[in-house]
């Protein structure tokens, strides 16, 4: 699905979105950008607004879209609202489209074809991923993903705020991407075995910094959407804010730490949560895994990529780590209870 995401979208070493209408001079007038969504393509949206910032130099908001006509956003004609939406029929995610349309701002959708929002947008680029039949995302988060890096790329380009050599660096991490991938679930073993080992336990906690905040907030909401486990997933930054309270001895806490720049950062959260009796399985990059293992009990090692890319290697395991936990515990995986694919009622 991300290879099909990928494919026609880069030539001669460069991102091409054909399907864009906006001119150059529109692109150079955005002043802001929105980013709204609701579940699993409002946690896209999360991890696009960090990369976005620093690669656009551009304010980015994300809103939930059940929020978004609620709070008098503060939209206008040099605002590009970006939608995005699994179904394309979500009424939350419609209702605030039309409201952004309503204050003047440029919408972009992104989601599948014929779809109402698809219909209704000034511009909509298609995943191209195909019918995802279970209740709970994983293709179409990854190619949702891997989308908006290739927009941010496109868009940088135009607007000369993303060096050369990075931008070459990244496009090639999404070039390759496909293939890292298949790296990632030819060694499921290790995430079996930790399934295996903790899908028992009552309460979950993510932790991460930066990227492995915003990937830990679907890994969390994979978890609990279809093992019906508590789950919560926090800023590590945030732990001494009232959150480790609830670290007892015995308590299972998902530590995120795939983004490099504040890998040391992440280890020292490890250590607090350690040192009050937790159990700490940890994600970290293949050139960190024996760091990481001197303190954390488990790792789970993914391969190393540009950081904007890293969250689409990291989130897999995650997402692995849900299904087989859902699957010891004898849940019905694919239609998670009180769920529904598309959400068409307020």
């Amino acid at each position: 699905a991300v290879r099909r995401a990928i494919t026609g979208r880069i030539r001669d070493g460069r991102v091409v979105l054909s399907d864009l209408t906006m001119t150059d001079r529109e692109i150079r007038d955005i002043g802001r950008i929105c980013i709204v969504a609701c579940g699993s393509s409002y946690h896209v949206g999360m991890v696009s607004k960090y990369n976005w910032e620093r690669l656009l130099r551009r304010p980015v908001e994300v809103c939930l879209a059940s929020e978004f006509r609620y709070c008098d956003p503060l939209v206008d004609d040099h605002s590009l609202v970006i939608f995005i939406s699994q179904s394309g029929e979500t009424i939350d995610t419609l209702a605030a489209m039309r409201e952004a349309k309503r204050l003047g701002a440029r919408v972009l959708s992104m989601n599948v074809v014929g779809s109402s929002i698809a219909r209704e947008a000034d511009d909509v680029l298609y995943t191209w991923a195909g019918p995802e039949i279970a209740v709970a995302t994983t293709k179409a988060y990854s190619t949702q993903l891997v989308l908006m890096d290739l927009i941010a790329l496109y868009l940088g380009d135009l607007l000369g705020t993303i060096e050369k050599t990075e931008y070459d660096t990244i496009l090639h991490e999404l070039e390759v991407l496909p293939e890292k991938l298949e790296r990632v679930l030819a060694s499921i073993e290790d995430v079996k075995y930790f399934a295996s080992r903790y899908f028992n336990h009552d309460s979950i906690f993510f932790i991460g910094r930066n990227l492995d905040y915003a990937m830990g907030l679907e890994g969390s909401l994979k978890l609990k959407e279809i093992s019906y486990i508590h789950s919560e997933a926090y800023a590590s930054g945030e732990l001494k804010h009232g959150t480790i309270s609830l670290i007892e001895p015995g308590t299972l806490v998902v530590a995120l730490g795939t983004y490099e720049p504040l890998f040391d950062k992440a280890m020292s959260n490890v250590v607090e949560v350690k040192a009050r009796g937790a159990e700490v399985l940890a994600l970290a990059t293949e050139p960190f895994k024996e760091k990481m293992a001197h303190t954390a009990d488990s790792v789970i090692a993914v391969p190393e990529t540009h950081p904007v890319v890293q969250p689409s290697l990291g989130v897999v395991p995650l997402q692995l780590f849900a299904y087989y936990v859902a699957l010891q515990r004898g849940c019905d995986i694919d239609k998670p209870r009180n769920l529904a694919k598309s959400v068409t009622v307020e």
